[in-house]
């Protein structure tokens, strides 16, 4: 017994020295600081829009308030919201929100698939930037 104990002890410090290493190069300071910026970036070009869409800009800095309030310039209700928690679902009703409020400030399917669910932050800022102007979806 006391020699599967030696190997396993002497297996687990060959691997612990590298994993430290690991965890130490890929999560540092750094990867706060780039994600901050990427979420302030987003905040900011979703405050555009929002404000835009007649809503208050500073929505956008709260996490779950700016997909509710991006979810209703889409049109739907913000219960709609709730889609996002399930997985698949969530992937499926992201793209037709994008494509909802692309179609709100006038821009087609394939602009609003590709600038505002692929790469979000260009788009976000196009349309608050941008002379797009927003049009209230109609109820079914």
């Amino acid at each position: 017994m006391s020699g599967m104990n030696l190997a396993l002890s002497i297996l687990l410090a060959d691997v612990t020295p590298v994993t430290n290493a690991v965890n130490t190069s890929l999560f540092n300071i750094w990867t706060g600081v780039i994600g901050l910026l990427w979420y302030l970036l987003i905040a900011l070009a979703m405050w555009l829009v929002f404000a835009k869409a007649g809503w208050p800009g500073i929505l956008a800095l709260i996490p779950i308030v700016n997909i509710v309030i991006l979810v209703k310039i889409a049109g739907y209700s913000g219960w709609m919201a709730l889609l996002y928690l399930i997985p698949i679902v969530n992937i499926v009703f992201s793209i037709i929100v994008a494509i909802k409020v692309g179609a709100t400030f006038g821009k087609g399917g394939a602009w609003s698939f590709f600038l505002l669910w692929l790469i979000a932050f260009v788009g976000y800022l196009m349309l608050g930037l941008g002379d797009a102007k927003y049009t209230k979806p109609v109820k079914a």
